[in-house]
C-alpha cells in the first residue's frame, strides 16, 4: 500500500506539470529487472540516507536499503526523467554484480580509479539511454537539460550517502553514452572498457 501510495503521488505531480514522466522509466525498469528499488519521496533527502552538503538535493540511490529517494517536488523538474534513468542505472549494477566488479578493479589498481569510475559512469549513461527509449520517452537533451555536468555530487551509495563516490567524465561524454543506449534501445552497446554490459543484459527477465 505505501509503495502504491508514493508512486500514485509522484505520477500524480507528473500528470499536473507535464513535463518530466520519471515514474514511467521507474516501472519500465522494474519490469526488465529485477530486485530493483522502489521510490519514496522525503522531505528532508539528508535524513534518508545520510546525505549532506556534498549529495545531490533531488535524488539519491540508497544501496544499504535498495531504496531510490527523492525530494517532494524532485517529478516536477523537466530533468526527473533522466535523473530517474540514471540512479537506476546504479541500482542496476549495484544488484546485479557490475559495481563488485569495479570494486574489486578499483581496489587493486587504486592509480587507475578515476578512470575506471569514469567507465561506471558512462555505462550508467548509457543504460539510462535505453531505459527512457524502452519506456517509450522522447530523449533528453542533456545540453538543454542542465547548464554544467550532471551527478558529478554524492547521489548513490550505501549509507551515507553524503560519502559516496563523485565522479566528473564532462557533460560531453554523458551525453555520448546516454544517446548511444538511446539509439540502439539494447543494453548490449553498454559495454565500456572493462564494464562489460554482459551481466546487464543476462539479469533482463
Amino acid at each position: 500500500m505505501k509503495k502504491a501510495l508514493i508512486i500514485a503521488a509522484l505520477t500524480a505531480s507528473v500528470c499536473q506539470s507535464a513535463v518530466a514522466d520519471p515514474m514511467a522509466v521507474h516501472q519500465t525498469a522494474q519490469a526488465l529487472f529485477a530486485q530493483l528499488p522502489d521510490v519514496e519521496a522525503r522531505a528532508d533527502l539528508n535524513a534518508a540516507c545520510g546525505g549532506g552538503a556534498n549529495s545531490n538535493p533531488h535524488i539519491g540511490y540508497c544501496a544499504s536499503n535498495n531504496t531510490i529517494f527523492v525530494s517532494d517536488d524532485f517529478a516536477t523538474r523537466p530533468q526527473a526523467s533522466y535523473e530517474m534513468a540514471h540512479v537506476l542505472g546504479h541500482a542496476i549494477q549495484v544488484r546485479h554484480g557490475i559495481a563488485d566488479v569495479a570494486l574489486r578493479a578499483i581496489r587493486n589498481r587504486r592509480s587507475e580509479e578515476d578512470a575506471l569510475r569514469g567507465m561506471v559512469t558512462r555505462q550508467v549513461d548509457c543504460v539510462a539511454g535505453v531505459l527512457m527509449a524502452s519506456a517509450g520517452l522522447a530523449p533528453a537533451d542533456l545540453n538543454q537539460l542542465f547548464a554544467t555536468e550532471p551527478f558529478t555530487d554524492a547521489h548513490w551509495g550505501r549509507q551515507p550517502i553524503n560519502s559516496g563516490p563523485r565522479v566528473t567524465v564532462g557533460l560531453a561524454a554523458r551525453t555520448q553514452w546516454y544517446d548511444i543506449g538511446y539509439t540502439a534501445h539494447n543494453f548490449a552497446v553498454c559495454s565500456v572498457g572493462e564494464m562489460s554490459s554482459d551481466l546487464i543484459v543476462a539479469a533482463l527477465r
